[in-house]
């Protein structure tokens, strides 16, 4: 079948196709859908096209099936989905930090204390509380394994609480001006 007959054949019955699809989905975008694949399927079928007495008749024949093909398909992937197991949930631990920091002057600490880490021990706090990765995600993003990971973690939370209880011991007003500076460097 060439191609300029197909498009005649597309003209005189996509409208027909698709009122078919309407009534038999009562789904206008479903409808679209299956105007589509009907017509793709037309001309992957277009070889058997040359004993076929009616168009119209041959199209919504093809049309039915794809609308069966869909439900099938549809049907199948909702059932394998529901036979998928949920995901645990994980709590989030920046939930768990931000009730530990309550109070204007112990944020302002830890920040301080943050900005005084080494660059290796901040990414990974920062990966892990902040953007709420986990140890294999922190690991690939920072090119570390895994191991390294817990380890500088675990570094990290303790050179925090020692550098924000020291900040907090020695000027307890003093994080007030360290929490609006950095809110200034776009930190936060």
């Amino acid at each position: 079948m060439e191609q300029q007959l197909f498009a005649e054949i597309y003209d005189a019955h996509a409208g027909a196709v698709y009122a078919h699809a309407v009534r038999m989905s009562s789904d206008r975008h479903a409808a679209e859908d299956v105007v589509s694949l009907t017509f793709l399927e037309a001309w992957r079928l277009r070889a058997t096209f040359d004993g076929v007495i009616s168009p119209r008749a041959w199209l919504l024949g093809v049309a039915t099936n794809v609308i069966r093909n869909t439900r099938r398909a549809a049907r199948r992937h909702s059932e394998a989905m529901s036979r998928i197991p949920l995901a645990d949930l994980i709590p989030d631990p920046s939930d768990e930090v931000v009730s530990r920091i309550t109070d204007r002057a112990r944020a302002a600490a830890a920040l301080a204390a943050l900005d005084r880490l080494r660059r290796s021990d901040r990414e990974v706090i920062v990966l892990s509380v902040w953007s709420g990765l986990s140890h294999a995600e922190i690991a690939g993003a920072c090119g570390i394994a895994e191991a390294s990971v817990r380890s500088r973690l675990s570094r990290a939370r303790k050179r925090l609480r020692e550098l924000t209880a020291a900040t907090l011991a020695a000027e307890p007003t003093a994080g007030h001006a360290s929490v609006s500076r950095i809110a200034r460097e776009g930190h936060l």
